[in-house]
């Protein structure tokens, strides 16, 4: 009975290619996990991707796909789910991340120029990008890791495919760990914020288990994944369970699509090798799934009328409390004014600022909102004195109403005019409008220092630790 065809026991003289200066690294594993002849190649992953039905229509860009790396007579079938889904799409360049199955190592190799020549041709290395990739990590290139490695070999072909003249950055993790994950998401993040790149996560599940076995084992993998749990994944493949050979790269997709969005895992396509081999006693599970961003909410939109009718509201509480010591009280038909919404309420008296306090969390309606944040501005916040009854008509009146916080991991997804800022460590906690730094002139590292100073913390707590969480809003007066 035939087996999957995971490692084949062959010495490959490959590895005297000259891979230490880096040039077109030759095919090793054509002709054992893919086919070595062009037509037959291209013929064979045409075929699978024209067998994927039922793909999801995503709203958002897919920003990194699951795909696994055994043979392609186990594997390829699904594989061809995640490719299919990113076919033809405007990526400017992919990096696979692939675990190293024969040399052992620490950290990571990045294959930083040539390319890998396969059958279908040359897939060049986006020598720009795997520099800038290895300068943010302190990843280099180390020759043994991808003389014989198959993980990263065997996805190109598809890539070629689909994606064809798209450069590529192959990347083989050693050993594991914390800090080699961490690293390398915290470099493609940076990369991701500037450039529209895909991460092809290489991995194949669980290995020789019984079909039923791997079947219940594999859901329980699916299931991390499709929560996001980064972590427990990592300690999974920090600890060598059986469940993925490359969960340290699925880590760091994970983590490097919440450090640039919001992001959502698609489950695309679950098989195993007994399908193809028979054999229901040794069976390897395989996955193509998809990190998407996640489809933004229903936008929240004012129209002038409705906007004019908040205005005023805030202006009659502020006037009844400042002349009755009461809160208005209102109550409105408008399902706009009674949805809950962060709001905040700016006071300026001939151009200068004379309160500003509201919610950052939808606590309220929108219109008691607007109503409590005007009165507060006008008699709680603690730079001024109480508005006074003479005051009250040279005052002006700006409402922001808030999108939801989003944590984010890179400060250069901080746009100035676009976004507001929240700085948070410990109890201390500062937030800055979107229009505050278009009013004061900064640039994006002075947004961020001074939303740090804000929040009572040194200017560049940012760069050491403190949480960022930015926002939008309509802003209006």
């Amino acid at each position: 009975m035939r087996k999957p065809i995971f490692v084949v026991l062959f010495s490959i003289s490959a590895l005297a290619v000259s891979l230490a200066a880096q040039d077109i690294r030759k095919p090793v594993w054509a002709g054992a996990f893919y086919d070595a002849e062009r037509d037959h190649l291209s013929a064979r992953i045409d075929t699978y991707l024209a067998n994927v039905r039922d793909l999801p229509s995503p709203v958002q860009d897919v920003r990194a796909i699951i795909a696994p790396h055994a043979g392609y007579i186990y594997s390829g079938q699904t594989a061809a789910y995640a490719y299919r889904l990113v076919q033809g799409k405007p990526y400017e360049a992919v990096v696979i991340i692939g675990p190293s199955h024969r040399h052992g190592f620490d950290g990571c190799s990045i294959y930083l120029q040539g390319g890998f020549e396969t059958p279908l041709g040359v897939a060049m290395v986006d020598e720009a990008l795997a520099s800038r990739l290895a300068k943010a990590s302190r990843f280099s290139f180390l020759p043994q890791a991808h003389a014989e490695e198959h993980s990263i070999e065997v996805q190109v072909p598809f890539i070629q495919t689909v994606l064809p003249q798209t450069k590529i950055v192959p990347i083989v993790m050693g050993y594991p760990s914390q800090r080699t994950v961490d690293r390398l998401a915290n470099a493609l993040a940076e990369a991701m914020a500037e450039k529209n790149i895909l991460i092809v996560a290489s991995t194949d599940l669980s290995h020789y288990l019984s079909k039923e076995e791997a079947n219940t084992v594999d859901q329980r993998t699916i299931s991390l994944i499709e929560k996001l749990n980064a972590q427990t994944i990592i300690n999974q493949a920090i600890a060598g369970e059986n469940t993925m050979c490359g969960g340290g790269g699925v880590a760091v997709a994970i983590l490097a699509a919440k450090k640039t969005g919001s992001p959502q895992i698609k489950i695309l396509h679950y098989a195993d090798s007994s399908e193809a081999s028979g054999d229901r006693d040794h069976v390897v599970g395989y996955l193509a799934a998809a990190v998407f961003d996640r489809p933004p909410a229903q936008e929240f939109s004012l129209s002038l009328e409705e906007k004019k009718e908040l205005l005023a509201l805030a202006r009659e509480a502020v006037r009844f409390f400042v002349e009755e010591g009461k809160v208005l009280e209102v109550t409105t038909q408008n399902p706009t004014f009674r949805s809950e919404k962060g709001v905040f309420v700016t006071l300026k008296k001939r151009g200068e600022l004379r309160g500003c306090i509201g919610f950052v969390e939808p606590l309220f309606p929108l219109a008691e909102a607007v109503i409590r944040a005007a009165v507060y501005a006008a008699s709680e916040d603690p730079r001024f004195l109480p508005v006074s009854r003479d005051e009250l008509k040279g005052l002006e009146y700006e409402i922001s109403v808030l999108t939801p916080l989003r944590k984010i991991g890179n400060p250069r997804l901080v746009q100035v005019g676009r976004h507001g800022l929240v700085v948070s460590q410990g109890n201390n906690k500062g937030l800055l409008l979107p229009q505050v730094p278009i009013e004061n002139h900064w640039d994006r590292e002075t947004f961020l220092n001074q939303a740090c100073l804000k929040a009572g913390l040194p200017p560049d707590a940012w760069k050491k630790g403190a949480e960022l969480f930015i926002f939008e809003a309509i802003v209006f007066h």
